[in-house]
């Protein structure tokens, strides 16, 4: 008789089934007998909660070693997680709090929703252990006294040692008042992230002080700040100073000025020059540098130039020996090497990861320096660097082939979408995540990128290149090998010639990116995604997942020649099934718009035409807004196109929708998971009376969840 894993003793299986973190795994194998149930259930130690607050009654007591409850996604979405509104059987909030402690007893991480500070009044007692936990909240924070919203899991969980506010919005002055009274709680934090999105001015200098102060054991400390010294509490020399000597045990510090944290590209004709500079001198940044010895990974994102940073840069190199991760903003000679000499951030050898934002001056030969000195990187990314081009980074490319495995090029002039993939050939067989900026004006103009679906090496630029690398004894004469010895032309054939299809040196060749499983695009409003393939992404065998940001102003621009923005371009990859297409920075008009103009539903049309060609497993959509009234909805056009998606299991639509629209979406055959998520700021107060509403999303989800599905 054969042996199967059934027969293995329960204590094996236990251990088996406690080591499978996937959520799909795991769903999998419960499916396949009564006890492989059991010992999921028994097993599982992470557990996000979807589908209605009003049927929170009926959670089975099943899983009991839970210790990560994530809350935040019960529906309807942003409202009182504990009111008398969310159930209809249970009205007292302190027995819907006490009803999620007996089926989770063992939570020690949460995330919530956090609309008013009811909800942590009524939750906090219930799990006194609590050691980590993240609020969300979208909405306006509502009249209450300074640090209501803190105050009572500061109180009733005394050892709370991480706390994430990066998605919640508040008062910076509702935070250092609770962690001076209750001194205790804050000295136990370790991590403490307050990057919060929805932030304006953030942090003062002063508050900053106040928080470091508090709690001197921070080991992750992420901050959102202003460092224009035209602001009255503007970040500078003092507040860093006063990070280093409060926090010596370091090892993540985040501090980044609230203009860094918008998702707008930057201006690629800018030379990279704010108009004024940070107040922080290089005597200073040694000086921060220096006290922070633990350091693995470092975020300087200032906004404001910080000039002649090379030499500080060096310092970091030299006292941190554990980073591993540094990204910097408006840091002005980050690089400048002389002959052979490296120097700069080209000293800081440990990289794994090199973020650089802005730098005015940074060009080839700093790139060149950067990957002789920084050998080790896996990730590089360049975001609004004027200067370089794509001889420098598809240099830095070949010096790091055995390891750069990540790379993001962004609003950088030079380097459009046919340059920077033109660049990144020596590793295109390596990279597993890339971003670049669908910038097409080479494939339409035949500009540096050369014509539309050919890539040439002209000898005398290459000879020219590599001239100049040889005088700096930068490598020896093999770094050159993904270059032949004689001209070659890269032409683009169908999705199954991706290889190497010549029998002399001068054969076609189409580039395969077989390692790439994630992809990132920018792309203006009312661009084209269709050129994609043919500047050199025509062949992503294991492309997983896409993530594509459209931003601009639909009033200024023209109505397409187009009916399709091109997502059907997206169907030569057969792996794919995950998209974010995020429309959210895409203005135009909500209802009714002038002569000659389209409004924002036709737009809908225009970006989503083509999806339906795509086998999608799960969609992000953020709809185009209209910020004059705050509306960002579904349109008629656009809930009928995503109708038509039949493979979706998974649809988040961050906005609003009218309920009729939503009840589209019960053609798709398989779709199990829906949610209206407003997640940006201010998230709409109160619903208009068409859009979707409690009572609204109890009814779709009702008739969601009433229907048979096959798997």
């Amino acid at each position: 008789m054969a042996t199967t894993i059934n027969d293995l003793p329960d204590a094996i299986l236990t251990n088996i089934f406690a080591l499978i973190s996937d959520t799909r795994t795991r769903n999998s194998l419960s499916l396949v007998c009564h006890k492989f149930l059991q010992l999921d259930k028994a097993t599982r130690t992470s557990l996000t909660l979807r589908g209605n607050a009003r049927d929170l009654f009926m959670i089975p007591h099943c899983f009991r070693s839970v210790t990560r409850l994530d809350l935040s996604l019960l529906s309807p979405w942003g409202h009182a997680l504990l009111s008398s509104s969310s159930s209809s059987l249970f009205y007292d909030p302190q027995l819907l709090a006490h009803h999620l402690r007996r089926a989770f007893p063992s939570v020690t991480s949460l995330t919530v929703y956090s609309r008013s500070p009811s909800v942590l009044q009524a939750l906090s007692p219930q799990w006194p252990g609590l050691r980590h936990l993240k609020l969300v909240r979208w909405h306006q924070r509502p009249p209450i006294p300074l640090g209501s919203d803190f105050s009572p899991v500061f109180e009733q969980c005394p050892s709370l040692t991480s706390l994430d506010l990066s998605e919640f919005y508040y008062w910076t002055e509702d935070l250092p008042p609770v962690l001076q009274a209750y001194t205790a709680t804050a000295a136990s934090l370790t991590k403490l992230n307050l990057l919060t999105k929805s932030f304006t001015e953030g942090f003062k200098s002063h508050e900053i002080q106040q928080v470091v102060a508090a709690c001197p054991n921070l080991r992750h400390l992420l901050i959102a700040c202003v460092f224009d010294p035209r602001y009255i509490g503007f970040v500078g020399e003092e507040a860093l100073l006063s990070i280093a000597r409060n926090c010596p045990k370091l090892a993540l510090l985040h501090l980044a000025d609230t203009a860094s944290l918008a998702t707008t590209r930057g201006d690629p004709n800018d030379e990279g020059y704010s108009s004024e500079d940070a107040k922080i001198s290089r005597a200073k940044l040694v000086e921060l540098f220096s006290g922070l010895p633990l350091i693995e990974e470092l975020v300087l994102d200032v906004c404001k130039n910080v000039r002649d940073s090379g030499s500080a840069l060096e310092v970091l190199g030299s006292k941190c020996g554990k980073l591993k991760v540094l990204k910097l903003g408006h840091f002005h000679s980050v690089c400048l090497p002389i002959g052979s000499q490296l120097d700069g951030v080209a000293l800081c050898q440990g990289l794994e990861s090199l973020s650089i934002k802005n730098s005015a001056d940074l060009d080839d030969m700093g790139l060149i320096a950067i990957a002789r000195g920084c050998w080790k990187l896996k990730k590089f990314e360049v975001v609004g660097c004027k200067r370089i081009t794509w001889k420098g980074v598809g240099t830095l490319a070949s010096l790091l082939r055995k390891t750069l495995v990540e790379v993001g090029i962004s609003a950088c002039i030079n380097l459009n979408a046919t340059a920077s993939l033109r660049a990144l050939e020596p590793v295109h067989d390596r990279i597993q995540r890339l971003h670049i900026d669908c910038v097409w004006k080479s494939v339409e103009e035949g500009g540096e990128g050369g014509e539309a679906g050919v890539c040439d090496f002209d000898h005398n630029e290459l000879g020219e290149f590599q001239n100049a690398a040889y005088a700096m004894d930068l490598f020896g004469g093999n770094e050159f090998e993904w270059l032949s010895n004689k001209k070659k032309r890269c032409k683009y054939s169908t999705e199954a010639d991706c290889s190497y299809m010549g029998s002399n040196g001068n054969g076609f060749w189409c580039k395969s990116w077989e390692r790439l499983r994630y992809l990132s695009l920018w792309i203006g409003v009312g661009d084209l995604l269709t050129p994609l393939p043919a500047v050199g992404l025509q062949c992503c065998p294991n492309l997983e997942e896409i993530q594509i940001r459209v931003e601009g102003d639909c009033r200024e621009r023209p109505k397409p020649s187009e009916r399709a923005f091109g997502l059907s371009t997206l169907a030569r990859y057969p792996r794919l099934s995950k998209m974010q297409l995020d429309c959210g920075d895409t203005i135009g008009f909500a209802l009714t718009a002038p002569s000659g103009q389209m409004d924002l539903s036709l737009w809908e049309r225009f970006f989503l035409n083509g999806i339906v060609n795509l086998s999608l497993d799960e969609l992000d959509y953020w709809p185009p807004q209209d910020r004059d009234v705050n509306q960002r909805s579904l349109s008629l056009p656009a809930a009928g196109l995503l109708a038509e998606c039949g493979t979706l299991r998974k649809l988040f639509i961050h906005g609003t929708a009218h309920e009729h629209f939503m009840m589209f979406l019960l053609r798709i055959p398989n779709l199990r998971d829906v949610q209206l998520r407003e997640d940006y700021y201010p998230a709409p107060e109160n619903d208009m009376s068409t859009e979707m509403r409690v009572d609204s999303t109890s009814r779709f989800e009702d008739a969601l969840n009433g229907r048979p599905i096959l798997d």
